[in-house]
């Protein structure tokens, strides 16, 4: 069956860039057992009940390795046609080792990612028993890199999911009136999700706070008041790829504070993203908005970063952001066309954000909702 969003193209040339690393970390074969790095090598990916790997190696057919309860799913998706399968009660690396002593890699130097949070020390341990002549070298987060540049495919899925982050921020924002919750404005925006074409997922955090280290406050049931100020973050996917919007939703006539400090955030923040051209180094970017925000007075201290990577995510991962590329006062990497980011803001309990790409031609807002507070009378 091929993939809904991609053509089978697309993962040929995943698989070349891949194995052109490969080849530059001189390894026979890479092992692949993260979620985002074989969903975007393959097009499949799965939750981590039992262990699963993609194998790319230097020559001959990548293979995919899963339990077999998800072997179907894995060959109806996947790019990868050599599914192998083990039983629930198998041990799948003695599985990998016979799949790699059947194509003679069993003693090859193998590269894998040391970092994964799939590869815990003792599943590593357990590896190298299995494979006790092979050498084991660490390729560190070369998917991840790899992915930082998006293709015209993946833009165009990250353009659908921003149209549908602003529908449902403003769908979550309606929801957020007096005698309703934060519960509600969740609801609203999950249903949107669906209702518009993205996956079933957590809508992003809903929060009210004050300062700016409010944003990722647990979702509250207490009853909204007039006067409320609610942060609302979106964060849909269409297989996978998110793009994320932000704003903050006044219940009634904000006070003249905030639309003052929200009016000096949007001041700041558009000129930090129209400075995002190709070649300009990270922190550059990073500190228009963060001095920006000091000498304005908006905050005291800047401890958290002011954007990072966007892409795709997967839904059984651990991480709810990719911090591949973040901006920082210490970012030394410069800028480039294909590249996608989230850049947020918060202060004095306002907080803004956008999903932006840049371009050759320099950047692109793909979210498009006033930059302001929303208010909802």
């Amino acid at each position: 069956m091929p993939h809904p969003h991609f053509a089978t193209a697309e993962f040929v040339s995943r698989l070349a860039r891949v194995r052109e690393r490969l080849g530059e970390a001189e390894v026979a074969l890479g092992l692949f057992d993260e979620i985002e790095a074989m969903t975007w090598i393959s097009g499949y990916g799965n939750s981590e009940n039992r262990w699963r790997v993609v194998g790319i190696p230097l020559t001959g057919e990548p293979f995919f390795l899963i339990r077999a309860l998800d072997a179907g799913p894995c060959q109806q998706r996947s790019a990868i046609t050599d599914v192998r399968s083990f039983r629930d009660w198998d041990d799948p690396m003695n599985a990998l080792a016979a799949i790699l002593a059947e194509r003679g890699l069993d003693r090859a130097r193998i590269g894998l990612d040391f970092g994964s949070y799939c590869m815990p020390p003792a599943r590593f341990a357990c590896l190298k028993a299995a494979l006790p002549e092979a050498e084991m070298v660490d390729l560190g987060p070369m998917i991840a890199e790899l992915r930082l540049i998006k293709s015209e495919a993946e833009i165009a899925l990250l353009r659908r999911a921003a149209a549908i982050a602003d529908k449902a921020l403003l769908r979550a924002a309606a929801a957020s009136a007096p005698g309703a919750s934060q519960r509600d404005a969740a609801c609203a925006a999950m249903a949107c999700f669906i209702e518009e074409g993205a996956d079933p997922s957590a809508p992003g955090p809903i929060s009210a706070g004050g300062g700016w280290d409010f944003l990722h406050a647990a979702l509250d049931e207490a009853t909204l008041a007039p006067g409320s100020l609610v942060h609302i973050e979106v964060t849909p996917r269409i297989s996978g790829y998110s793009a994320r919007t932000m704003r903050c939703v006044a219940l009634g006539a904000p006070r003249p504070s905030l639309t003052d400090a929200a009016e000096r955030l949007a001041e700041i923040q558009d000129v930090q993203i129209a400075a995002m051209y190709p070649g300009t180094e990270a922190s550059a970017i990073d500190a228009i908005l963060r001095q920006g925000v000091l000498a304005k007075g908006l905050r005291q201290d800047f401890d958290n970063i002011t954007g990072y990577t966007l892409g795709l995510y997967a839904p059984a991962g651990p991480r709810t952001s990719d911090f591949t590329r973040c901006f920082h006062p210490e970012a030394s990497f410069g800028l480039e066309a294909g590249m996608v980011f989230h850049m947020y803001v918060s202060a004095a309990g306002v907080s803004l954000s956008e999903t932006v790409l840049v371009t050759e031609n320099g950047p692109e807002r793909l979210t498009t909702l006033p930059r302001t507070i929303l208010v909802n009378q």
